[in-house]
C-alpha cells in the first residue's frame, strides 16, 4: 500500500471509532470513554496488518461489532470494550486472558475469554456439531450473558460483510445463523437483529428467492405509503382531540416472513395480505401508559372493525423476554386485515433494544426477566443427557411457540408455551411437584394429563408421593424442563430394574453351574443379541429373559468349546457377527404416530437412518412411507413444503412396549375379594390397571380387567398371582 493510501485507511479509522462513541445508546461518562479508547489501541496494535476477504483492514470489524452493541443493543462501555477485544486472544498470540484483565480487568477479560472459547469450537457442518456448539455456547452463560449478545453482533456484522466469500462458505454460515443465532436474539428480545439475521439468511441460502421479493417490496413501497396514509387519515381527528402526542409509521414484514407466509399459504407475493403493518408510538409517563394504550385502541375500533380473535394483549401481561404492545387486526382502508401495533415510545425502545432499554426504565432494579431466562436455560442445560440436536430443537420449539399464561389456584400467574399441558405446568412449579403429579383440575375439572391449556386457565395439580413417571408422560410433556426430568427419572428407574434384574441373574446361573463375570455377561448380551449388559439386566428383571431363554444359553455355552475349534478350522478369527435384522425386527421396532403404530416403510436413500437415529415418515406419492432421519439434508424443506405428509416415528425397544389387553375373572363372591384383586395388580411394578368392572350374581361373581403390560411373561405371572386368590375359580386372557 502507498503511503498515502495508509493514511487514508487511518484516518477512516479514527472516523469509524469517533462515531462508535457518538452512536451509544448509553451516556457515556469520562471513565467509560478512556475504557473504550484503551480497548481500542489494544485492538488496533493486535490487528496490525490483518485484513479480511474483502482486503479492507481487520480493524474494522470489531468497530463495527462494537456500534452494533453501543447503538443497536445499547449496552454499557465493558461491553463496548469487550467487542472491540473479542478476536485479540485468538488472533494474536501476543495477548492472553491474563493480559486483558491486567490492562481491564476481571468481567472483560472474562466476556474476551468466552468469546474465544465459542470461536475455538469445532466449524463443523454437521447439524449436530453445529448443535453441541450451540450448547457448549450457551453453557458461557455461566461467565456472562454479555458473552452471547456479543456473539450475536459479530454474527450479524459477518452476514452484513459475507459478499467477498465462497459460495459454500456463505451457505453454511447463513445456514447456521438460521438454526442458531436467529432464534437466539429472538430469545433474548433482540428483535430489530433476529428479523436482519434472517432476511441475510435467506439472501445466502436461497438468493433468488430473496432478490425476488426484495424487489418487489420496492416496487410496492409508494403503494404501502400512501396505503398508511389512507389508514391514517380517518383516525387522525379522533387522536388529535384527546390531545394526544403520538406518531403513526408503517413497518413492512420482513422479507424472511414475507416468505414464509408464501411457502406456508402456498400463496405468491401479490396474495400475502398483511406486508406491513401500522405502528402507531405514543409519548407517556408509566403511570398513564396503559390507560392511553386502551384509549388508542377505543380510538382504531370505533373507525374499523377489530377481528377480536386477533387481539394481542402485551401490556396487561409481557412477553417473557420483556416484549410490551397492544396488537389489533381491523378491517382497513380497501377492505384489507391490516395488523395495528400500539406502543408508548418506552415500549418501543424494548422492543428495538431489547434488555438494554428495559434496564434503563427499570432504574436500577437489577431483577429482571433476562435472569429467570437464564436460570430456565441452565436448567435445561444441566441435563447433559439430552442428545445435542434434540435440546437445539426443543429449545427452539420452546421459543417460537406463542405463549400462554395460567394461573396457580393462588392466582399466581405463570407463562408456558402454546400447547402446553398439565405436567408442564407441575414441573414449572417444582421439579417435586412434576415428578408425584397424580393428575390435574383445570378450571376446577379434573382433564387428563395430556389436555392442552389454554391462556386464563386456572390449573391446579394433585400430588401423591407413590407415583413416579413412566413413559406416557414424555408424549404429554412438550416444555425442555418437563421432558428432561421425566428422562433422568425413567433412567433411574430402569437402573433399579437392572440392580433388581442383576440379582437375579447371578441366582438363576447358579442353578445352571455358572457363574456371573464379565465373560458370562459378555457371551450372554451377544447370545441374547443386546447392546449393553444393562439391557441383559433389565430384561431379567422385567422378566422378558426367562429360564427357558437362560437354559438355551447354558447348553449352547456348553458346545462352544467343540464349535470354536471347528470355527478355527474353518474359518479362523472371523467372529460371529449379530444378525442385524433380528436386532431390528427384535428390539428396535419402528413405530408411527401417536397411536405407535407398525407400518410399512422404507428408509431413504438420502440420510440412510439406522436404528436409534431420531427420525420421521414422509408419506410419498408411489413410494408408501419413506423414513428420513431428523437432521436429514431435505428435512427442512419436507417440513415446510409438506407439513400434512408428515408423520411422528420412533425407534422403540420391543421389550419396553406396552400392550394392552383383557383379563376375564369368575369364582366365588366373597368380602374384600375385589380389594384383594386391585391390589394383586397394583403390586405388579410393570402393570398398569386401565379400567375394572364386577358383577355379582347370586352369590357368583365375574370380572373384567383391561391392564397394560410390556411382554407376555408378565401377564403370566399376573395372572397366576390372581389364580392364588381365595375364592377364584377362573382366570383368563381375553
Amino acid at each position: 500500500m502507498t503511503e498515502e493510501a495508509i493514511e487514508k485507511e487511518n484516518a477512516e479509522i479514527a472516523k469509524a471509532y469517533k462515531e462508535l462513541l457518538k452512536v451509544s445508546y448509553q451516556t457515556l461518562t469520562k471513565a467509560d470513554k478512556t475504557l473504550i479508547r484503551q480497548a481500542f489501541e489494544v485492538a488496533v496494535d493486535a490487528h496490525n496488518g490483518q485484513r479480511r476477504k474483502s482486503g479492507e483492514a481487520y480493524i474494522f470489524h470489531p468497530i463495527a461489532v462494537a456500534k452494533i452493541v453501543a447503538s443497536e443493543i445499547g449496552l454499557d462501555a465493558t461491553s463496548i470494550a469487550a467487542a472491540l477485544l473479542h478476536d485479540v486472544v485468538e488472533d494474536n498470540e501476543d495477548y492472553t486472558k491474563d493480559d486483558i484483565e491486567r490492562l481491564f480487568g476481571e468481567t472483560v477479560a472474562r466476556i474476551v475469554d468466552g468469546l474465544t472459547k465459542i470461536s475455538s469450537l469445532s466449524k463443523d457442518t454437521d447439524v449436530s456439531t453445529q448443535a453441541e456448539n450451540f450448547r457448549k455456547m450457551l453453557l458461557t452463560l455461566n461467565d456472562d450473558v454479555r458473552v452471547i449478545i456479543i456473539k450475536i453482533a459479530d454474527r450479524l456484522h459477518n452476514m452484513q460483510t459475507m459478499d467477498s466469500m465462497r459460495r459454500d462458505k456463505q451457505e453454511k454460515i447463513a445456514s447456521e445463523t438460521l438454526y442458531i443465532y436467529a432464534p437466539l436474539a429472538h430469545r433474548i428480545g433482540l428483535y430489530n437483529i433476529k428479523t436482519e439475521l434472517e432476511d441475510l439468511g435467506l439472501k445466502y441460502t436461497e438468493p433468488e428467492v430473496y432478490n425476488d421479493i426484495l424487489e418487489k417490496q420496492k416496487e410496492s413501497k409508494s403503494e404501502q405509503d400512501g396505503y398508511i396514509k389512507a389508514f391514517s387519515k380517518v383516525i387522525v381527528d379522533s387522536l388529535d382531540k384527546e390531545g394526544l402526542n403520538y406518531e403513526i409509521k408503517g413497518r413492512p414484514k420482513s422479507i424472511y416472513s414475507i416468505r414464509k407466509k408464501m411457502v406456508k399459504q402456498g400463496v405468491n407475493f401479490d396474495e400475502v395480505y398483511d406486508k406491513f403493518a401500522v405502528r402507531i408510538i405514543y409519548k407517556s409517563d408509566l403511570k398513564n401508559e396503559k390507560f392511553l394504550a386502551w384509549k388508542i385502541y377505543s380510538i382504531v375500533t370505533d373507525h374499523f372493525i377489530p377481528n377480536p380473535t386477533r387481539l394481542r394483549d402485551w401490556i396487561s401481561s409481557p412477553k417473557s423476554t420483556g416484549y410490551e404492545a397492544l396488537h389489533i387486526t381491523v378491517m382497513g382502508p380497501k377492505n384489507r386485515w391490516v395488523e395495528v401495533q400500539v406502543r408508548s415510545e418506552r415500549m418501543n425502545e424494548i422492543a428495538e433494544k431489547g434488555y438494554a432499554a428495559h434496564y434503563k426504565y427499570k432504574e436500577g432494579n437489577t431483577e429482571d426477566a433476562l435472569d429467570s431466562w437464564i436460570n430456565k436455560l441452565q436448567e435445561a442445560l444441566e441435563s447433559n443427557e439430552t442428545n445435542a440436536v434434540d435440546f437445539v430443537e426443543q429449545f427452539k420449539l420452546n421459543l417460537y411457540s406463542k405463549e400462554i399464561f395460567v394461573f396457580s389456584p393462588k392466582g399466581d400467574l405463570k407463562s408456558l408455551p402454546k400447547g402446553a399441558t398439565p405436567l408442564d405446568f407441575a414441573f414449572s412449579v417444582h421439579t417435586e411437584v412434576g415428578m408425584k403429579t397424580k393428575g390435574a383440575k383445570v378450571n376446577g375439572r379434573l382433564v387428563p394429563l395430556s389436555h392442552e391449556l389454554n391462556s386464563g386457565d386456572q390449573v391446579e395439580i394433585l400430588t401423591s408421593d407413590t407415583i413416579k413417571p413412566n413413559r406416557n408422560w414424555l408424549d404429554y410433556a412438550t416444555t425442555a424442563r418437563a421432558r428432561s426430568k421425566i428422562k433422568s427419572s425413567l433412567k433411574a428407574d430402569k437402573k433399579d430394574v437392572a440392580e433388581e434384574g442383576k440379582e437375579i441373574l447371578r441366582r438363576k446361573l447358579k442353578q445352571l453351574k455358572i457363574s456371573l463375570d464379565e465373560k458370562s455377561v459378555n457371551e450372554m448380551v451377544t447370545h441374547f443379541k443386546l447392546k449393553t449388559s444393562l439391557d441383559l439386566f433389565y430384561r431379567v428383571g422385567i422378566g422378558t429373559i426367562d429360564n427357558k431363554m437362560l437354559k438355551d444359553y447354558a447348553s449352547s455355552r456348553s458346545n462352544m468349546f467343540m464349535s470354536y475349534i471347528k470355527n478355527k478350522i474353518r474359518k479362523p478369527s472371523v467372529a460371529p457377527d449379530i444378525d442385524k435384522d433380528e436386532i431390528t425386527s427384535k428390539y428396535d421396532q419402528l413405530v408411527f404416530g401417536k397411536e405407535e403404530e407398525k407400518l410399512d416403510y422404507k428408509l431413504s436413500s438420502c440420510c440412510n437412518p439406522i436404528p436409534g437415529d431420531p427420525v420421521f415418515g414422509f408419506l410419498t406419492i408411489n413410494d408408501g412411507i419413506k423414513v428420513h432421519k431428523k437432521n436429514c439434508p431435505n428435512a427442512l424443506s419436507l417440513q415446510s413444503n409438506y407439513a400434512y405428509r408428515i408423520m411422528l416415528a420412533k425407534w422403540i425397544d420391543s421389550s419396553q412396549q406396552e400392550f394392552a389387553t383383557q383379563i376375564k375373572l369368575s369364582g366365588i363372591d366373597n368380602l374384600g375379594l375385589v380389594n384383594n384383586i386391585t391390589q394383586v395388580i397394583s403390586s405388579h411394578m410393570h402393570v398398569n390397571m386401565k379400567s375394572i368392572s364386577f358383577e355379582s350374581d347370586d352369590g357368583v361373581f365375574t370380572g373384567k380387567i383391561n391392564v397394560v403390560v410390556t411382554n407376555n411373561t408378565m401377564l403370566k405371572k399376573l395372572i397366576n398371582n390372581l389364580k392364588k386368590i381365595n375364592g377364584i375359580d377362573k382366570v383368563i386372557r381375553v
